[in-house]
């Protein structure tokens, strides 16, 4: 070797090596565990099927596979999410195939007898252009199985493939990937104007008398479509500019009061999204709007602000106040410890944006695929 090599150097060098090595190496295990689940589900879904002796055990199948199996990580819970994997990317038959072969010709394609076919994987599948199915192989080589745990609990095909997409375009953790299904991206563009200023947006970031509150509420009536992209502060814009519409969705005897009303906390300012008068149950309503999934947080603060207003703004003959979180999704386990213990009246709903425009969607996504030559 002629080159002189400086110690600054072998760090670099040594830290390139390093990194291109592991990166393969994870790659190569995530894309074997993809593989493992997948099979993992088709062997349940063929033994619920044709299983000689499956009527033994019913319900109980799960379990008492994953009793008798007692591999770590193979329990209950995600031998079930093997089997809605394979029942929702059957497509991926071809691929997981040919991968199978390469690692061992002799050992696996004898268990799985020949009996994957194209037409048997797909005659399930809810009909959808093969345009916006994710090619097998991208998918496995681009996604890890949890990012594909994350959307396979989307029901819409089209809308699994958007994310599938852009996760993959914008390289998205599964965090990120997790936080752009909870904000709901996928309708966010679907009545977007100009989805791709959404996405380059995205890119540089890298709810006494019982209250009857909707569930879910449905806020069609925004006219969203009309924003090039949209966030929280929109929603909130949005509801203002309908306030009527907004108050026959919630239901009869809301009256408006306020809206970003600041409250002082220990010499710090807050502002609360909205503020209702209930003019049949005689309280204040706090409503906070959040565009993201239930969390904990959210609710700690609502609850501060309602028992602020209890303290400073009840009036003589007003009941105590009652607060309303609006968010994305909600978990109703979450939801119920979260409430736990608390005294105040607090309630947590779900809204949905109008149904994006599923067209225009197609056409983003045609025109995305096209640049990045997919």
């Amino acid at each position: 070797m002629n080159n002189i090599l400086f110690f600054d150097n072998l760090v670099i060098s040594i830290s390139d090596i390093h990194k291109l090595t592991s990166g393969s190496a994870k790659s190569a295990v995530n894309q074997l565990l993809t593989i493992r689940n997948w099979v993992i589900g088709y062997y349940i879904i063929e033994f619920e099927q044709n299983g000689r002796d499956r009527a033994v055990y019913g319900s109980k199948l799960l379990l008492s596979l994953a009793n008798k199996l007692n591999i770590k990580g193979l329990d209950r819970t995600h031998l079930n999410l093997c089997r809605i994997f394979y029942q929702k990317y059957p497509q991926i038959s071809s691929s997981i195939i040919q991968r199978l072969k390469n690692i061992n010709d002799k050992a696996y394609i004898p268990l799985l007898q020949g009996e994957f076919s194209q037409e048997d994987n797909t005659k399930n599948c809810a009909t959808l252009s093969h345009k916006f199915e994710t090619d097998p192989d991208i998918l496995i080589s681009h996604l890890s199985f949890s990012h594909i745990r994350e959307i396979m609990k989307l029901d819409d095909p089209l809308e699994r493939f958007f994310y599938e997409f852009e996760c993959i375009k914008g390289t998205w953790s599964v965090q990120e990937l997790r936080r752009q299904i909870g904000t709901n991206l996928y309708f966010r563009a679907g009545i977007s104007k100009s989805p791709e200023l959404l996405l380059q947006k995205i890119q540089k970031e890298g709810e006494s008398p019982m209250l009857n509150v909707k569930e879910p509420f449905a806020l069609e009536f925004l006219g969203l479509d009309s924003k090039q992209s949209v966030d929280e502060s929109d929603l909130e814009n949005a509801l203002m500019d309908h306030l009527q519409d907004f108050l026959l969705e919630l239901g009869k005897g809301f009256c408006f009061e306020a809206r970003q009303k600041r409250i002082l906390i220990d010499d710090e300012y807050f502002f609360i999204d909205l503020v209702f008068y209930h003019r049949i149950l005689h309280c204040n309503i706090i409503i906070e709007l959040k565009d993201a999934p239930f969390s904990h947080e959210h609710l700690g603060q609502l609850n501060a602000y309602v028992a602020y207003y209890k303290e400073n703004e009840m009036n003589t003959g007003d009941n105590p106040p009652v607060g309303i979180l609006l968010c994305t999704k909600k978990g109703p386990k979450m939801v119920e410890y979260a409430l736990s213990g608390m005294d105040n009246q607090l309630f947590v709903s779900t809204y949905m944006l109008q149904l994006p425009d599923r067209e225009q969607l197609k056409e983003f996504l045609i025109k995305q695929m096209d640049e990045f030559g997919i």
